[in-house]
């Protein structure tokens, strides 16, 4: 039951005045605003199982013809009569357009945008769908879900951020659905994990590309699920990983509480996240200064990682491969200065990477440059993390890899700005 004079009646009867299917209005919609529109949105909003929120008022209002005070008082009158009346399920089919056509949409219109500005939309709504999903219970395929997880955990592959989020986000916006139906207490408990590792992993590839907002949004949603599941290991992950938000973009303080929660939650076995935690918390000491703790996280990584096997050991997003656990000492070690076992760290990385790591790779030799400056070497430094740069496909000279090179950018005497070499790093920078 929807209110009568609320938001849901207002806009279907404007839609079918006018003749048009749902997916038509979402066309509609997204010709006026230049950001995808899920057709099940309009759905949703007509049969109110959902009240569009602020971010979509001006949008509703040109693409019905209303002004922003007539969907505002819409809206309220939903929401009021959502507090007094309970909806019933709807009988309507679930779905308008077959899935496969919305997730290619979905995909097309993300490396269309360049995941920037308002074509970033979808996958916040889609966060935060599953938000309210999980505060709230799938016949779900779990195995598909559960392989799916698998799959995306080896990371890019070669395949560019974008592309990676494209596949992550359509499988995340089908668990939303699943949790609105009846599910047996297991069954919840391996959707609230999925979610969680879905949800952590687009929080990776957003923090790679340098949106910190929405990356932290989705790891925090990440910990929400982990909760719910009651996976400690999948809450100490989430915390390590959202530790590196901040430490790769000027925050290290905000870094090293994160990471600190996230060695108290892994607790003191040797495990993967256990490894992790230690040594993000080690990165972020280093760079707040804090040099006897850098060491003691640093040691207790090495511990933990010298006792790990099997699939703690595996190189994916979830386990800490010899590789991986490198780069972060890489990281760790060169802030401290001890530019003797950073290199010796780089080089075993390098040795470990695959070709097709290019992210990784780039990240590492931005080290080795700064290790470089730490030695005067300034002028070759800033040859190398250039030509590292240079060296990265398109659409990976953005986010993490750009931040750490601007950092020696920075780390560089305004007196020397002027100077070929450090001309042109700035230069690259920009390009």
């Amino acid at each position: 039951m929807v209110s009568p004079d609320g938001i849901g009646q207002l806009l279907r009867g404007l839609r079918e005045a006018a003749g048009r299917t749902r997916k038509q209005q979402a066309e509609l919609l997204e010709r006026i605003g230049g950001r995808w529109v899920d057709p099940e949105n309009i759905k949703r909003w007509e049969t109110e199982r959902r009240v569009p929120v602020p971010h979509w008022h001006r949008l509703i209002a040109d693409g019905y013809g209303l002004t922003i005070g007539e969907v505002q008082r819409a809206v309220a009158s939903s929401r009021r009569f959502r507090k007094l009346v309970p909806a019933p399920t709807s009988s309507e089919p679930e779905q308008e357009v077959p899935p496969v056509e919305r997730r290619d949409f979905l995909g097309v219109s993300v490396l269309a945008a360049g995941l920037t500005g308002p074509a970033l939309a979808w996958i916040s709504d889609t966060r935060e769908r599953v938000d309210h999903a999980l505060s709230s219970g799938a016949r779900a395929d779990l195995p598909h879900l559960e392989s799916a997880v698998e799959h995306y955990s080896h990371g890019y592959g070669g395949r560019t951020p974008a592309a990676v989020l494209k596949e992550l986000g359509s499988d995340f916006a089908d668990i939303g659905p699943l949790f609105e139906q009846p599910l047996s207490a297991g069954a919840r408990v391996r959707l609230s994990r999925v979610a969680g590792q879905l949800a952590g992993m687009i929080a990776i590839v957003l923090h790679d590309v340098g949106d910190r907002k929405e990356s932290s949004a989705w790891f925090r949603t990440a910990r929400l699920a982990a909760v719910e599941s009651g996976d400690r290991s999948l809450q100490a992950w989430a915390l390590a990983r959202e530790a590196m938000v901040p430490l790769n973009f000027g925050a290290p303080r905000t870094a090293a509480e994160l990471a600190e929660k996230a060695r108290q939650t892994a607790g003191t076995t040797p495990t993967a996240t256990a490894a992790l935690a230690a040594a993000v918390a080690a990165r972020a000491h280093a760079l707040c200064g804090r040099g006897d703790q850098a060491r003691e996280a640093i040691a207790d990584a090495n511990r933990f990682a010298g006792q790990l096997t099997g699939e703690q050991r595996a190189d994916t997003w979830f386990g800490l491969g010899e590789q991986k656990q490198h780069v972060h000492l890489s990281h760790a070690l060169t802030v401290l200065g001890e530019t003797g076992r950073a290199r010796e760290s780089q080089d075993r990385a390098l040795a470990l990477s695959s070709p097709t790591s290019a992210m990784t790779r780039t990240l590492l030799r931005i080290d080795g440059a700064a290790c470089l400056h730490r030695e005067g070497e300034s002028e070759q430094a800033c040859r190398t993390a250039a030509a590292a740069l240079r060296g990265l496909p398109p659409g990976f000279r953005i986010g993490l890899t750009r931040a750490r090179a601007m950092d020696l950018y920075r780390s560089i005497p305004t007196r020397h700005h002027a100077e070929p070499a450090v001309r042109e790093l700035r230069e690259t920078l920009a390009a």
